[in-house]
């Protein structure tokens, strides 16, 4: 293959919308979710903030929970109102810090994460159906490497606009 090649190569990969069609499959996908839990009483920014608090782990503040969703804190606290009311939640007070909460599942809310869990894991079968365990792991390597230079051109452009 020459420099002309790969040059014309990169071209017409540029030319495809990859980033609109990532979008698209992560709207859908969190669509087919949001619809699969609605029976458990769970909206989207329910569901989410339940799985991502997993993920951080029980006792996560709502400040590292915000973080993780890549949300303001105003938006969080609505929802974690919501999910307390819904006995899904509690907060806590932080150990040291007398500012903050710590974010707890209820029993109820075990209970329900579980079954979260459980169709999340059903949707993302039914989406991976006619893909093989090495074409979904080179998509995640290639995602992965994606968004490690994503972070990169973010680090450097805040540091050419500092200068």
């Amino acid at each position: 293959m020459t420099e002309t090649t790969d040059l014309n190569d990169m071209k017409a990969m540029l030319q495809v919308p990859l980033g609109n069609q990532i979008g698209r499959v992560h709207r859908l996908w969190r669509s087919a979710i949001t619809a699969a839990v609605q029976s458990l009483d769970m909206t989207e920014a329910r569901w989410t903030a339940m799985l991502h608090l997993r993920l951080l782990g029980e006792g996560a503040t709502q400040q590292a929970l915000a973080q993780e969703l890549g949300i303001e804190m105003p938006s969080l606290t609505r929802t974690l109102g919501q999910l307390i009311e819904l006995d899904m939640l509690e907060r806590r007070p932080h150990p040291t810090d007398k500012r903050a909460h710590c974010l707890y599942f209820t029993p109820a809310g075990q209970q329900t994460l579980t079954k979260l869990i459980e169709r999340t894991m059903q949707i993302r079968q039914a989406l991976y159906r006619d893909l093989t365990p090495a074409a979904v792991q080179q998509l995640m390597q290639a995602l992965d490497l994606m968004e490690r230079n994503a972070r990169a051109l973010l680090v450097t452009t805040a540091a050419e606009d500092n200068l």
